[in-house]
């Protein structure tokens, strides 16, 4: 699998909507994105982010729309980025969150 040693920890994200259009050469990495927040060990860290996948025959871009508890968003646009590339992103910000949740409940 593409990305194999990114450990993402969802405790901070509400919700992830991927949108793609399954028969462009470009939504590879989207799909790939997909199916490793879709495994049980990443799905376990927050069984309440809801996830949502809207498939599209539309030849439109592949996006990755995620939202975090505190109301922050972050989008790809996945077209040219690589699955392991935003799972890198998305686990960044989620540390950067939970830390701050830590700091803020230490005070």
């Amino acid at each position: 699998m593409a990305a194999k040693g990114i450990s993402v920890v969802l405790k901070s994200v509400r919700s992830i909507n991927v949108r793609l259009c399954p028969f462009q050469h470009n939504a590879g990495a989207t799909r790939e994105f997909l199916d490793v927040i879709n495994t049980k060990k990443i799905r376990t860290t927050n069984t309440n982010c809801k996830i949502d996948v809207d498939v599209r025959h539309d030849n439109s871009e592949p996006l990755v729309d995620i939202l975090f508890g505190d109301g922050e968003r972050l989008v790809f646009k996945s077209e040219n980025v690589t699955s392991k590339e935003m799972l890198a992103k998305l686990s960044a910000v989620c540390s950067t969150k939970d830390q701050q949740v830590k700091d803020s409940s230490k005070k």
